[in-house]
């Protein structure tokens, strides 16, 4: 079934309805998190400092009434062993999966006679775009927040209780009014400062977001490294992160395996030497 990682949802006939269609859509797409938010919540957002106000889903899309926002997530091995050309390729092949899926989505709505339109994953021109200005011009994490399907973290990433921060992903607008969800109260994140620990640009300050912003510009010069060699984007504070059930699915729940040496590093180390240019 879908998860959808809310606290409440407004069932009201017809919106209802639609909502059940899309949540059907997605399990025939194999995306296992779905959740909508109402396009005016980004006019009274849970924190400040929020997007900026031409970031907003009307701003951009002036009909909006909803915006769907979808989860796909990254498999614990693959992560594990970043960086590495495994987790770079996985990386690159959820993006693909994620506007595929968010365009699919739209069709299915407009095939109900609703206007919709999917959100491209990176709204950027690469590292030398990122550079000058490190946002894109519609935020995701925040969309996925008000959506429902997580919190944010020390790492700034949305953590999700299905998959820590182990989860990509993408949204679509639409005029449809459809039952939306609201902000989940419990905060995820622990606090234990791994990722702030194990980050190697030290870009993570280790406050609580949003009043400790992590240096962009560190990690998009971290990319830069790992991107010449083929094995981009970095993901080292997402690896370390002790919060999912994907953990207990995966039988890695003791993060001292990235604080300690054994079997598993030499592993880790065999894939990342292969792929690099």
């Amino acid at each position: 079934m879908i998860k959808c990682l809310t606290l409440k949802l407004h069932f009201r006939g017809m919106e209802g309805d639609l909502r059940l269609a899309l949540e059907e859509k997605c399990r025939t797409l194999d995306i296992p998190m779905m959740g909508v938010a109402d396009a005016d919540a980004w006019d009274e957002p849970p924190f400040r400092p929020f997007v900026s106000d031409d970031s907003h889903p009307k701003a951009i899309m002036p009909s909006a009434r909803s915006v769907v926002v979808i989860g796909i997530p990254l498999p614990m091995p693959a992560i594990d062993s970043a960086p590495s050309i495994w987790y770079a390729e996985t990386y690159r092949t959820v993006n693909q999966l994620l506007d595929q899926s968010t365009y699919r989505l739209s069709l299915f709505l407009e095939s109900k006679g609703h206007a919709a339109a999917f959100v491209p994953r990176d709204g950027y021109a690469g590292l030398e775009a990122l550079r000058k200005d490190p946002s894109s011009f519609f935020s995701h994490r925040h969309a996925a927040l008000l959506a429902g399907l997580g919190t944010f973290g020390v790492n700034n990433t949305v953590l999700t209780r299905e998959y820590g921060p182990r989860v990509r992903f993408a949204s679509l607008f639409t005029d449809a009014l459809i039952d939306h969800d609201e902000p989940i109260e419990e905060e995820l994140c622990i606090e234990c400062g791994l990722c702030q620990k194990k980050c190697p640009v030290n870009a993570i300050g280790g406050g609580t977001y949003p009043d400790d912003i992590i240096d962009k510009s560190a990690c998009t010069e971290r990319t830069a490294i790992l991107n010449d060699k083929g094995i981009s984007p970095c993901g080292m504070c997402v690896r370390v992160c002790p919060v999912g059930e994907d953990r207990k699915r995966w039988g890695n729940k003791k993060v001292s395996i990235y604080t300690e040496k054994g079997d598993w590093t030499d592993r880790w180390d065999k894939i990342r030497s292969h792929g690099m240019r």
